[in-house]
């Protein structure tokens, strides 16, 4: 998986299930990251969807149509929602419901599909079963996993859940960085073979304190997911 600069999480909210049964869009949330750190950029918008909502649907996000009567149409904020997304790599929840309503509402205002404008639509929901086979990886399932804390949440709602999601995301892809510098193989293979580390002139530069704070906090989760002392910490 790449690892793009620039990474917009994004959650939806909808007026029902099914987008075949013509069900809408009734929020969007979209929040920014670069490098791995939040940006401060999110854009949060709510829809006027011109239909009722299931009962189901509104017992999950708490909205009704009266809720939103006041709010602009989705083509009306489609250009908007084309330019923070342009570029970025979006990662989506269960991405097939959401591209599928996403892609819905901008074909009917004559907009391209949403890919046609980012770099990539990824699913984490697929990263998450890949990495826990068998497990739940609903959102909260995740955030209960990753010790994310999401119990201000009452409803459902998009921007929480793309903030929920982004902190999920970070946990679950904190060990990609390559730890592959020299060697021929990383840190790993220089222990396993009694190797020297660090190799001979590698600049070293010194973690701050944040940063040593954080990898110790790294530490204590990857021993909580190994139910004991993780291979990294005997490392």
């Amino acid at each position: 998986m790449s690892s793009p600069e620039r990474i917009v999480f994004l959650d939806t909210e909808t007026t029902g299930l099914r987008v075949e049964d013509g069900h809408r869009v009734i929020e969007i949330g979209c929040i920014e990251l670069i490098g791995r750190r939040l940006s401060g950029r999110d854009l949060h918008l709510y829809f006027n969807p011109e239909r009722e909502v299931d009962e189901g649907a509104a017992a999950v996000h708490g909205m009704r149509l009266a809720d939103l009567v006041d709010k602009p149409r989705f083509a009306d904020e489609a250009e908007r929602i084309l330019a923070f997304l342009e570029g970025a790599q979006v990662v989506i929840h269960n991405a097939a419901f959401d591209e599928g309503f996403l892609n819905a509402e901008l074909a009917a205002c004559q907009r391209p599909k949403l890919r046609t404008c980012v770099a990539e639509v990824v699913d984490s929901l697929s990263l998450a079963r890949q990495l826990h086979p068998g497990k739940r990886n609903s959102l909260d399932a995740l955030c209960e996993r990753y010790e994310v804390s999401n119990k201000h949440r009452v409803h459902h709602g998009a921007k929480l859940d793309a903030q929920l999601l982004a902190e999920v995301w970070l946990a679950m892809t904190r060990g990609q960085g390559s730890l592959e510098m020299g060697l021929d193989g990383g840190l790993s293979v220089a222990i396993a073979q009694g190797g020297v580390w660090p190799p001979a002139g590698l600049m070293i530069l010194p973690a701050s304190t944040d940063e040593r704070a954080a990898h110790s906090a790294m530490l204590d989760g990857l021993d909580r997911e190994a139910g004991g002392v993780s291979e990294w910490r005997l490392l």
